[in-house]
């Protein structure tokens, strides 16, 4: 078990390392950082305190703490994923809107060329 606790803080310690590198030098924004570091310090705390982690495997019904651990993190990163879901649809969904707003705008343009280069002709 100590091994597997020793793991997981390796590997959050490295996931809070990497976020931090990646804000730096702006390949993620910080918004999306915040989801990251959170699951990745809620890992960390977990696998740092035992008597939480024997807690919490005994709230969700779990009697070996590595399996809790491990359905912990699942659970941690699966609200992450769909945090970033539900980011993903906004963005697509403005993106139609900003497409359809562009299509009308390219009309309107067109359109007063037309009639631009029509009344020039007369």
């Amino acid at each position: 078990m100590d091994r597997l606790l020793n793991v997981v803080t390796i590997l959050s310690v490295a996931l809070i390392v990497v976020v931090l590198a990646s804000l730096r030098r702006a390949h993620i924004r910080s918004e999306y950082s915040i989801s990251w570091l959170a699951a990745a310090v809620t890992m960390l705390v977990i696998s740092q305190w035992q008597l939480l982690l024997d807690w919490l495997s005994s709230l969700v019904g779990i009697e070996q703490p590595p399996l809790a651990i491990m359905f912990i993190a699942f659970s941690v990163f699966l609200l992450v994923f769909y945090r970033f879901s539900v980011i993903i649809s906004e963005l697509k969904d403005a993106n139609i809107a900003l497409t359809q707003r562009v299509a009308i705008l390219q009309y309107q343009v067109e359109h007063l060329n037309q009639h631009g280069q029509a009344e020039s002709q007369n």
